[in-house]
């Protein structure tokens, strides 16, 4: 039994880790179409996401076998906790590589329009932490993990700042309205590709130090009613 665990809990690693790769791939294609206006790699990104979406189906089926099967305890029930969210995650981070390649499609005659904001800046440091989150969580890094804290504050101030860019080139120049609303929610969705980095990397704490950090903020102070 015992041998029986350890092999499917072996494979549940490896899938997260393929399915992870296809993520990396699709998020760094994205933003290499968003930069490169001759790059045309939406088809390929869109594409991809079928793989993940299946990968997405087989790793919940190996975590409710393992789960079912050997009533796993201690570290090994964490990890498999962790790789349900972190599959969750994943899969968010694939749709969100799809939405900007589709947004960056639709502004293809105004490209210049994203040199003239924070954008590259903002995809820059939001592909970091993407390929942070996921070199952390496939090496256990705990101290990368933490790191992409740092960068996700970074990133929602540049958020607020492009948006008050695009609205004033809109101001300035009507005819961009349709590009800039584009690109608003453009940023939008870069925005939440870094916060599903920064949740994959308090879901890597949780994993090795059996910590929950998640809304650990937010909840400083509260406590629910008894």
């Amino acid at each position: 039994m015992e041998r029986h665990f350890e092999k499917e809990f072996e494979e549940l690693k490896t899938t997260i880790n393929k399915m992870a790769s296809i993520v990396d791939e699709q998020v760094e294609s994205s933003f290499r179409d968003m930069e490169d206006a001759e790059a045309r790699l939406y088809k390929s990104v869109k594409q991809r996401d079928r793989e993940v979406d299946a990968y997405d189906n087989l790793i919940m089926a190996q975590c409710e076998n393992l789960l079912a099967l050997y009533q796993p305890v201690a570290s090994d029930l964490r990890f498999i906790l962790t790789a349900i969210k972190i599959d969750s995650q994943l899969e968010r981070c694939g749709d969100i590589a799809v939405n900007i390649v589709q947004r960056v499609k639709k502004t293809d005659n105004f490209r210049e329009l994203i040199a003239q904001t924070d954008l590259p800046e903002m995809a820059k440091i939001t592909r970091s932490m993407v390929k942070d989150a996921i070199t952390a969580f496939i090496n256990r890094d705990l101290e990368l993990a933490k790191s992409i804290w740092v960068n996700d504050d970074i990133v929602d101030e540049l958020n607020k700042k492009i948006f008050n860019q695009l609205v004033e080139k809109i101001k300035a120049n009507p005819e961009f309205a349709e590009a800039c609303a584009h690109l608003i929610v453009l940023t939008r969705q870069i925005e939440r590709l870094a916060d599903h980095a920064t949740n994959i990397s308090e879901d890597i704490i949780f994993l090795i130090e059996n910590e929950i950090v998640t809304h650990k903020k937010k909840l400083q102070d509260f406590q629910l009613p008894e």
